[in-house]
């Protein structure tokens, strides 16, 4: 049966390229989740709306973080054992960790809508800001399971060797997204509050479909009577932390930019760094979806220990890594003006801060790439530590000193130098680490 599995193939660029690009286009579409939200507030509610998006931004980084930590440490964990022939096991544990995912998010739904007036004064909301902030939260907190289960779903339905199934549940919510928050806040104008519907219900579809496709046994993986073993899920855990300490680590950061912006420039400054981080978001989605999309067949052929095709994907993984590093660069630097242009007028306060913002944070896309693809590589070759370590500095430990020391120093300047400097270090700690470990994993 594992002869017959999608990863087991001899891959070539073209191939590779072919099996990522579903993955890709569906992380493309799930950013629509969170760009789509943005454009409408800031066209039809307003800037204070624009605001509160990035205020409650952090609670959303640490779901999607736990749900992104059990979906990569467990798609490493199912892949190995399917590489290994141990097809049985794999679709128990996978039953497994799909079952705490949707305990988890009901857990954090029942905490979140109990607790919602303090935790939206505990992220910095103002008496202004505050009804926007629990408007939206409380109704995004309710689809929390379906939230978990749509990050789970899009990394195991590739796992399974099904990426272009993967590729019609992220298109079909980020289509649904659109055309519910235009229905919602343009004809019905419900606000901030239709934001919220469109994109609940966004996440809703592919959590439904990846439900019934996974009962149906159509593919190498269905759900299966689970044995609770509590050393899958730990390992799930550990082996995805990364992945978590990257999103605990943007909702930290996500709250000393809104700070450091309100402190320099008010809320223009804050509605200015929402429209740098969500585009981020977006372009970013390219490396994410990529490192996804492959991230199960390094783990495939790690397990069944196929070392010439192991270093055959990861060469060619390196080259596209570097051709669209260059080329995401050059989209943000030379389109940054259009690219600011969707969320704001020309010529107010917030788009002249936000595109002075895009002279200088679009060379970040030159190293970042790399790093996401590298955390995704040890996670996929089951090297959590190293993973974790790669995160934790371009998402929190480095960005954050930076974030705390330049702008007293350089004002706005040193806010958006920070990202840069942050992503440069990173790549170098990358490279080493990948040279160090070229011999025990076998992947150069």
């Amino acid at each position: 049966m594992s002869d017959q599995n999608p990863l087991s193939q001899n891959f070539t660029i073209k191939s590779l390229l072919k099996f990522a690009f579903p993955t890709i286009l569906m992380m493309i579409f799930m950013g629509l989740y969170t760009v789509v939200d943005t454009i409408f507030v800031a066209r039809f509610v307003d800037t204070n709306a624009l605001s509160a998006l990035n205020i409650v931004c952090p609670v959303i980084n640490l779901i999607v973080g736990l749900g992104t930590m059990l979906a990569t440490g467990g798609s490493a964990i199912v892949a190995r054992k399917m590489g290994a022939g141990e097809q049985s096991r794999a679709a128990q544990d996978f039953t497994l960790i799909i079952s705490a995912g949707i305990l988890l998010g009901v857990l954090i739904a029942v905490l979140g809508t109990v607790f919602i007036d303090r935790i939206v004064w505990g992220l910095g909301a103002s008496s202004i800001l505050f009804p926007y902030c629990k408007e939206y939260l409380f109704i995004l907190l309710l689809f929390t399971p379906a939230s978990i289960l749509q990050v789970l779903f899009q990394n195991l339905i590739v796992t399974a060797g099904r990426p272009g199934m993967g590729m019609v549940l992220g298109v079909s919510a980020g289509i649904a997204n659109i055309l519910l928050d235009y229905i919602f806040m343009v004809p019905l104008h419900m606000g901030i509050k239709g934001a919220a519907f469109g994109t609940g219900i966004g996440y809703m579809i592919p959590a439904v479909i990846g439900l019934w496709f996974f009962s149906t046994k159509r593919g190498s993986l269905h759900f299966r009577k689970p044995v609770i073993d509590f050393s899958v899920l730990a390992e799930s855990c550990s082996n995805g932390f990364s992945e978590m300490v990257s999103q605990a680590a943007t909702a930290v950061t996500t709250f000393l930019f809104n700070c450091i912006m309100m402190k320099l420039l008010g809320e223009n400054g804050v509605a200015a760094i929402t429209i740098i981080i969500y585009t981020q978001f977006l372009l970013t989605a390219l490396y994410i979806g990529f490192s996804m999309g492959v991230a199960p067949v390094i783990s495939y052929n790690y397990g069944k220990q196929e070392v010439k095709q192991l270093k055959n994907v990861f060469s060619i993984c390196m080259r596209f890594i570097v051709f669209v590093s260059v080329t995401v660069f050059a989209v943000a630097f030379i389109f940054g003006s259009p690219l600011v242009g969707i969320f704001a007028e020309k010529g107010t306060p917030v788009y002249e801060i936000a595109r002075n913002g895009f002279l200088i944070f679009p060379f970040s896309f030159l190293f970042c790439g790399l790093n996401i693809f590298t955390s995704a590589t040890f996670t996929a070759l089951s090297n959590g530590k190293l993973s974790a370590i790669l995160s934790f500095l371009r998402t929190f430990g480095l960005i954050t000193v930076l974030l705390l020391t330049l702008p007293n120093i350089l004002g706005v300047t040193g806010v958006w130098l920070a990202v840069l400097i942050a992503e440069l270090i990173t790549m170098v700690v990358a490279l080493v680490f990948l040279h160090q470990n070229r011999e025990k994993y076998h992947y150069a």
